[in-house]
């Protein structure tokens, strides 16, 4: 058989049709996409023999509270064998004994049949709530929006209250709610039925060329002991069409700029990188840490041409280029934002780079970013 054939039996999942009924009422047809609701009759094999969290009695404790019940153990002594305290064992006992008996598997099926609530949504029945979130939604609010506003509105009423969740079941289980003829004007995406999303390590990869993440980054270019490790970024101008390539030096904070006044693709980028590399002299060309910005690409392309590694930082880190994201503040007083940046000329670029390398830094002892370079130039 097949191995999802062998592990949907594991969990107690039964194929029906195109349909697979789960062990919690969910009936979900893999054909049309459509969740329903079925209340079970009573617990099944799965449920019943299900390894849950620690907290709760497996069957077999609840057997070694029986046999030693029946030999005539204290609570105390019976919750040392299981390793609880004696409480636990005691509501156990009162809990699931009949006429006074303890019958463990018994026990273990009550308390498996328990454990399941199917019940009718809020938003299946008809009434006030129902009608409240029908006509929020046929105005278009989300269902966040929908659940502050019933708090805002019926403060004291405990009866008119939902979760989104619950609103966005109504909507894609149809079993759930009944607002499946809301969908289409329900949400501003349109959807009619919910996105699946994947955990990080199944995420389709940034780039073609695997990144080489800041994780993996030597220890030396962290400490800024050693120079000739950059960090780049874009600046952008109005809607997007015209940029600027800012590099800064690490550890003397040096600044250079790139001109990009038709577009920033990743084969513009790349050109620009290359060129303002190789006017570097070998021994500061270490490294560029830069962002997952899709302008980078030709990271590999770029890494080829001039023997220099690219690393990515973490996505929404932009602490992790904290000079860049510095230098980028300090180049607005120049490069406004929501401003053509196509209207300044290469010569324009350099000089406002020389403007800031000239200006001396407390970072530095209050020297200059260009007298720093200057000192590794001359003594190397």
């Amino acid at each position: 058989m097949h191995e999802r054939t062998a592990q949907d039996w594991d969990r107690g999942v039964r194929k029906i049709g195109d349909a697979r009924l789960h062990t919690d009422g969910r009936r979900i047809d893999y054909k049309t996409g459509v969740t329903t609701i079925a209340v079970a009759a009573g617990p099944c094999l799965a449920a019943v023999e299900a390894e849950l969290h620690a907290r709760f009695l497996t069957v077999t404790e609840r057997e070694l509270i029986a046999d030693l019940r029946r030999r005539g153990d204290s609570l105390r002594a019976i919750g040392r064998a299981l390793g609880r305290s004696a409480s636990t064992v005691k509501r156990e006992i009162d809990a699931r004994s009949v006429e006074g008996v303890y019958r463990p598997h018994r026990a273990q099926r009550a308390w498996a049949a328990s454990r399941a609530r199917p019940k009718e949504s809020m938003l299946a029945q008809e009434g006030r709530l129902r009608g409240y979130v029908a006509g929020k939604l046929r105005e278009q609010w989300s269902p966040e929006q929908i659940c502050q506003a019933l708090v805002m509105e019926f403060p004291d009423d405990e009866g008119m209250r939902v979760s989104p969740e619950t609103i966005y079941q109504a909507i894609y289980v149809q079993a759930r709610g009944g607002l499946r003829r809301e969908v289409t004007v329900a949400l501003r995406t349109g959807r009619t039925r919910r996105k699946p999303r994947r955990r990080p390590e199944q995420r389709t990869p940034r780039f073609v060329d695997e990144m080489v993440m800041i994780s993996e980054r030597p220890a030396d270019v962290e400490d800024r002991a050693v120079p000739g490790h950059w960090e780049g970024d874009l600046i952008v101008g109005t809607r997007n069409e015209s940029a600027i390539v800012t590099l800064v030096e690490r550890s003397t904070r040096y600044v250079m700029l790139g001109h990009l006044p038709g577009g920033h693709t990743a084969e513009e980028v790349r050109d620009v990188l290359v060129v303002l590399i190789q006017t570097l002299p070998a021994h500061l060309r270490g490294s560029l840490t830069w962002d997952q910005g899709c302008e980078m690409a030709a990271h590999k392309q770029f890494t080829v041409a001039t023997g220099v590694p690219v690393y990515f930082c973490d996505p929404h880190s932009p602490w992790q280029r904290g000079s860049n994201e510095n230098t980028n503040g300090l180049l607005r007083q120049y490069f406004p934002k929501g401003t053509d940046l196509s209207a300044h000329s290469p010569e324009d670029l350099e000089h406002v780079a020389q403007k800031l390398n000239g200006r001396p830094r407390k970072t530095l002892d209050w020297k200059t970013p260009a007298e720093r370079l200057r000192d590794l130039l001359t003594t190397t």
